[in-house]
């Protein structure tokens, strides 16, 4: 490597003398030529230390990815691996001890910090992929801490490691969470950034780093830690009193579970409570329009839940629209509120990677009944269609997206690529979609996002039009 002045000029003789080379690394003055081959054991960041004869110092950062492909290959040393292609990484020491069941104890490595942290494998369905998601819990003395990424993401108590196994975009889940943003900024937020994840010192790939829905988030958004969390966890979870054969179900509240509210876990009747949330889809249900009209502002917020609708409606989130949503509710002030999450099936394609036309239908209401009293109401229905197409051109428009896109696909594109050649033999080998014959590279899949953005919001836009 040749070192410069920053105008250019190539430096001469002596004029730079370099500090803190690492092993094996040399400087030849006469040519101002950096060498070095690194070894096997020396993946990491290195930051050299350049002193001028004009008493001018400069740092210069050089990082040595891991070569995870070479059979001789070592574990690379956390501390010094704290990076890779300019995304940050995170290790786990003692990852063979996690389990999907309990949280089992585990050193992260972030930033060259360690966290006394918990750990276990997160999900249902994608416990069967060979690339798990991941729950980490931090204590109260050390809580993670990364203020330079996603806008501050600080004194954080509990995090989500998302896989991007079924989205070889790398991108769905932040674009997804951010977009959320964009439509509904007085909602709930979910920060998200990307991360290389390292297991006892071997790569393991590229993920996506989410805060955990849980009563920690609520707390950092100004809401009660001590208020209910609950999770719609299957197609039951529609806000409906009977089944899709029209039977009654067990309880109001099939298909949710609680994760957050008093009383605490470990106590008398911990997580079987479920009085609010019977009541709450008991009015969902069976109230009448008239009540839905006027009580339904005040026990839910309105907003929220017509921008959840919004929300499924620009994404086809058909695996969103009842399940993979919380719900929150503090009985004792505020409305009922929605956080979305799980967007893997998102822009364009299911859980299961298959393609998702663009010019699918507007969300009806068919299978969640919030939506169609939503729907079914003129007084919210009229002004929530004209507010979302009037966003489809302003605040969440095709050419703002595809900018973000675009910013996405080149900050994350050297560790897809990378990833891409760790996974994709079993990507494609993957049983529930095995069969597929339009499988596409990380470059090409982002190119098919764009491409989709542009075709579903212009099919939007038509079907969204006021009737003439």
């Amino acid at each position: 490597m040749r070192v410069s002045c920053a105008d250019g000029t190539a430096a001469k003789g002596s004029t730079f003398h370099l500090e803190d080379l690492p092993p094996g690394a040399s400087y030849d003055k006469k040519t101002a030529t950096l060498h070095w081959t690194p070894g096997l054991d020396q993946a990491g960041v290195y930051v050299i230390t350049l002193d001028s004869k004009k008493k001018q110092s400069s740092t210069v950062k050089i990082g040595v990815a891991d070569n995870w492909r070479d059979p001789r290959n070592v574990p690379v040393e956390p501390t010094r691996y704290t990076e890779e292609y300019g995304l940050p990484v995170i290790h786990f020491q003692g990852a063979s001890q996690l389990n999907p069941d309990n949280h089992v104890p585990l050193t992260v490595i972030y930033g060259g910090h360690s966290y006394a942290s918990e750990g276990k494998l997160r999900g249902s369905s994608s416990l069967a992929f060979p690339k798990n998601s991941y729950t980490l819990k931090f204590s109260e003395q050390d809580p993670f801490q990364e203020p330079a990424r996603a806008g501050g993401f600080t004194n954080r108590r509990s995090l989500v490691l998302i896989n991007t196994f079924n989205d070889n975009s790398y991108l769905r889940a932040r674009m997804g969470f951010e977009l959320w943003g964009r439509l509904a900024p007085e909602s709930i937020q979910v920060k998200t950034f990307s991360v290389v994840v390292y297991l006892d010192g071997v790569y393991h790939g590229l993920y996506t780093l989410a805060d955990h829905v849980n009563k920690h988030l609520m707390k950092a958004q100004g809401l009660s830690v001590n208020g209910n969390l609950y999770k719609a966890d299957t197609g039951a979870a529609d806000f409906r009193l009977v089944d899709k054969l029209g039977q009654p179900k067990s309880s109001p509240h099939a298909g949710f579970v609680k994760q957050d509210g008093k009383p605490e876990a470990g106590e008398p009747g911990a997580f079987d409570d479920f009085d609010d949330l019977d009541a709450f889809v008991r009015f969902v249900a069976t109230t009448s329009d008239a009540s839905f009209r006027t009580e339904g502002p005040q026990l839910f917020s309105q907003r929220d839940y017509e921008n959840w609708w919004a929300f499924v409606t620009l994404l086809v989130a058909i695996d969103s629209d009842v399940k993979n949503a919380y719900h929150y509710h503090d009985p004792q002030q505020g409305p009922w509120r929605y956080i979305p999450w799980d967007l893997d099936g998102t822009f364009g394609q299911t859980w299961k990677t298959q393609r998702l036309r663009p010019t699918a239908a507007l969300d009806t209401g068919a299978d969640n009944e919030m939506f169609r009293r939503l729907l079914a109401e003129p007084t919210f229905a009229g002004p929530l269609r004209a507010r979302l197409r009037e966003g489809l051109s302003q605040e969440f428009s095709p050419v703002l997206l595809h900018a973000r896109l675009d910013e996405l696909a080149s900050e994350l594109a050297p560790s897809a690529r990378r990833d891409e050649a760790r996974w994709m033999a079993q990507y494609r080998s993957f049983p529930l979609w095995s069969h597929r014959t339009d499988f596409t590279t990380f470059d090409e899949e982002v190119e098919y996002i764009r491409q989709w953005i542009t075709l579903r919001w212009a099919f939007l836009d038509a079907q969204l039009a006021p009737a003439p």
